[in-house]
């Protein structure tokens, strides 16, 4: 039997105040911060080591986390450095071509919107693919509404919510849960598909009937007003930079698929230890983004090159720390959970404890063995933290509570991509609307309330199969 202390039940108390937090969508850093402060003031027994255990938590948290950032900032700043050129809007104008009818037209958002989101996130991609895709799709016959289901789906939820590329989402469940990211990163990236799969088909078949004929006159009157509201022409080119920007539309998209390429090669040869997997698939993409930057840099300006780059740079990692900023004190109370990090975030060397996995390994035996309740369970709670708007700032309790929870029948890994997939479909801004499916409602032109009502069953019963076939098959 583990032997609970004051600590201990402080840890839990603090953990259901985080919870209660999320669910009335309010900010949780300042429990995470006043609950590692008390919890150490008491496990030491001095206040000092309260204070100092509040940075500790901090930079232990920040020091893991860091790479995050790093390929946050190289790939948005990357995207900045193309949009400059005019390269971005000319990587998905040849796209308006395949959009022949409102039907096909779903599916090409669909595929489109999941590619980019995949490399530059949902977020920055959302305004150009509204600007460029979303009035041909409706000049098609496809409504607004569904072509704003079709973005938030694929790319808000889908892609962000494995992460496969940039894995920032699979490494903070990881980390929390103690094991390695591409274990997690794997396994969320099976079951976003899965996800995605089932939710884009219901939202297609539930929807259809609204899709017009292409030669509807309703059409071109809704793409006008679209194309007013998200306007993003950048026509004016020099002939030196519309040289340039034809080369980057062709050559960015090629060597991000040859790096996708070489990752999938390496992982599958047999007998080849790749080095590529988990946070080094991140740096091998983060470090040609950072080469694809410099030289697209240097084709925009050369005699300010220097100035520029500094300028995406820096804007990368503003982008970086808004999206990510917070996340950190909350890693670092659930870090002081684990006997991983507790130790170097308490000065303790021998024993550390693991306030966390204790509580959850005290009451196993009143908890049913079934590792479809505790499959669903976990689900429930990445939906619950995912409800302040954010989707990252639950995987630190979700991926601890996968460490805590893991059993004979279900891993930790498999149960850390489950509540990955609640926290990010919720949070990540497919069914909650004061999250960032407030730009996509914006640029379709849509009712963001609406477009939550939309989502709401194809995504939960796609939460729901995910979770049974993680639960049965992986």
């Amino acid at each position: 039997m583990v032997e609970l202390t004051i600590s201990h039940w402080l840890y839990g108390f603090f953990t259901l105040m985080i919870i209660a937090t999320m669910v009335f969508r309010k900010g949780v850093v300042l429990p995470t911060l006043l609950g590692t402060f008390v919890i150490a003031w008491v496990y030491k027994g001095n206040v000092v080591e309260g204070f100092t255990a509040i940075f500790n938590a901090n930079l232990v948290a920040a020091q893991e986390l860091f790479n995050i950032f790093l390929i946050i900032t190289f790939m948005i700043a990357l995207l900045h450095s193309l949009r400059d050129l005019g390269a971005d809007q000319r990587m998905i104008r040849p796209i308006q071509k395949w959009m022949v009818n409102g039907h096909v037209s779903f599916f090409v958002l669909v595929v489109v919107t999941y590619v980019i989101s995949l490399f530059f996130w949902p977020t920055p991609a959302v305004p150009l693919i509204c600007a460029l895709l979303v009035p041909a799709a409706v000049r098609s016959g496809l409504p607004a509404m569904t072509a704003a289901v079709a973005i938030a789906i694929a790319g808000q939820g889908m892609a962000l919510s494995s992460d496969y590329i940039v894995q920032v989402a699979p490494s903070l469940s990881a980390k929390s849960a103690g094991i390695d990211t591409a274990i997690v990163a794997d396994k969320s990236l099976i079951l976003s598909l899965i996800t995605g799969g089932v939710a884009i088909l219901l939202a297609y078949l539930f929807y259809r009937k609204s899709i017009r004929e292409k030669g509807d006159p309703m059409n071109e009157q809704d793409a006008r007003k679209l194309q007013s509201t998200t306007a993003a022409k950048n026509e004016v080119r020099t002939r030196h930079l519309m040289a340039w920007s034809k080369l980057f539309s062709i050559f960015v998209p090629l060597a991000l698929v040859g790096v996708v390429i070489y990752m999938i090669y390496t992982k599958l040869s047999v007998g080849r230890m790749s080095g590529l997997e988990g946070g080094d698939g991140a740096a091998f993409i983060g470090g040609v983004a950072v080469i694809l930057l410099l030289l697209s840099t240097v084709a925009f300006g050369r005699q300010h090159a220097l100035d520029y780059i500094s300028n995406h740079i820096t804007d990368g990692f503003v982008f970086a720390f808004k999206a990510m900023g917070p996340v950190i004190p909350i890693a670092g109370f659930f870090f002081l959970g684990s006997a991983e990090f507790s130790g170097s975030i308490l000065g303790v060397e021998d024993n550390p404890p693991g306030f966390l996995f204790d509580l959850v390994q005290s009451t196993q035996e009143f908890l049913p063995q079934n590792a479809l309740l505790v499959g669903m369970s976990i689900l429930v709670i990445g939906i619950i933290t995912g409800l302040d708007g954010s989707g990252f700032s639950g995987l630190p309790l979700t991926g601890a509570l996968a460490a805590s929870l893991q059993t004979g029948s279900i891993d930790s890994g498999t149960l850390a991509a489950i509540g990955q997939m609640g926290a990010i479909w919720t949070g990540g801004g497919t069914i909650v609307a004061w999250s960032s499916l407030i730009a996509i409602a914006g640029f379709c032109g849509v009712s963001v309330m609406d477009l939550v009502r939309k989502n709401f069953i194809p995504v939960i019963l796609g939460l729901i199969v995910s979770t049974i076939v993680a639960v049965y098959f992986l």
